[in-house]
């Protein structure tokens, strides 16, 4: 493989998307750091960006567009929550951002989220009932946007009868979609929608990852700080996620308030990371800095952890906001190199 950027990672099957950052203490300045980071993620070659949604958030639509206007070939990846807009209205937006900006949209499906958002807006569905409930939201958003003939579907749910989809999505634009697979009910969907099934990764030596007769893509979240020595990127790290106290009190809240099958096993994992004998550190987690593992170490050391997850089926990597555009370029090198050595 010649050495470029993360887009060359997808000759060989593997995409990566950056994250976009939220909307909740960044103020007057969220507008241009959304751009920054969008054409940083771009400019590394990255598939996409993930777009975060949640009832805190600046709307992830609004977001997608931004990102669109302001970049070449980088494509939104934005979540999507049922509770938020009937599945005809999520399909229009596909269409519409695709017809204006001929750029393929990816769709986050998300179940859950924050309990109290959920009972905020009268919705009290329990966890894998919301998992079948997505299922057929994700059923007519593909039946509306695969077929372009009148499409109807009835289910417990939802129902639609002789809708079509105008303007009509061409097949190469047609929306990649993944969906949380953390959970059994997640991974089922997952498979009832062909949807990549994306989960926040125990270290590879512990993912089972990718059996033989799955018929889907895995993907997984996860940070990355690396650099030529451990102890130059663990100072990166530190620096990038000091503890805090009151951060750690914030994550013990947040566990009583989602049930999130990702966020309690993850919990119990702890600090696995403790004394540098791993790159899996899970201290921004814990201090409630970001919401994924994060993998730290020497370029050679994380190469070797990235590569663990290719030789187990993973394929999608959705990377944490970027803190800089060198942090992009550090990210990609490990990247590169963990494809040369797995996949040749």
């Amino acid at each position: 493989m010649a050495h470029g950027s993360l887009q060359e990672l997808e000759s060989v099957g593997v995409q990566v998307f950056s994250t976009c950052p939220d909307s909740r203490n960044l103020g007057d300045d969220y507008l241009r750091r959304v751009v920054d980071i969008a054409r940083w993620s771009d400019l590394a070659g990255c598939r996409g960006m993930l777009i975060y949604t949640d009832n805190g958030l600046v709307d992830a639509w609004l977001l997608a567009q931004l990102v669109l206007q302001n970049t070449r070939s980088l494509c939104p990846l934005v979540a999507i929550q049922p509770v938020y807009m009937h599945p005809y209205a999520a399909a229009k937006m596909v269409a519409s951002l695709a017809f204006l900006h001929e750029r393929r949209i990816y769709l986050n499906m998300v179940a859950g989220g924050f309990r109290n958002d959920l009972i905020a807006l009268d919705d009290h569905t329990e966890h894998d009932a919301r998992y079948d409930r997505l299922v057929e939201y994700t059923t007519i958003i593909k039946g509306l946007l695969w077929d372009p003939g009148p499409f109807s579907f009835e289910g417990k749910y939802y129902r639609v009868s002789n809708l079509k989809m105008t303007p009509p999505l061409p097949p190469e634009l047609l929306p990649g979609i993944t969906v949380s697979g953390s959970s059994e009910a997640g991974l089922a969907a997952a498979r009832a929608v062909r949807a990549v099934a994306v989960k926040y990764p125990r270290p590879p030596a512990e993912e089972n990852g990718r059996g033989p007769s799955e018929l889907i893509d895995f993907g997984i979240r996860v940070g990355v700080i690396t650099r030529e020595t451990a102890r130059e990127a663990w100072s990166v790290a530190y620096e990038l996620f000091p503890k805090s106290r009151k951060g750690q009190i914030t994550h013990q809240l947040a566990m009583k308030v989602t049930d999130s099958r990702w966020h309690h096993q993850l919990s119990r994992l702890g600090d696995y990371a403790g004394q540098h004998e791993t790159p899996y550190w899970l201290g921004p987690f814990e201090n409630y800095k970001t919401f994924c593992p994060y993998l730290v170490g020497s370029y050679e050391r994380v190469s070797e952890e990235i590569g663990g997850y290719l030789e187990r089926g993973f394929t999608t990597f959705i990377l944490d906001i970027p803190p800089s555009q060198e942090e992009l370029l550090h990210t990609s090198r490990a990247f590169r190199r963990a494809a040369e050595a797995t996949l040749g």
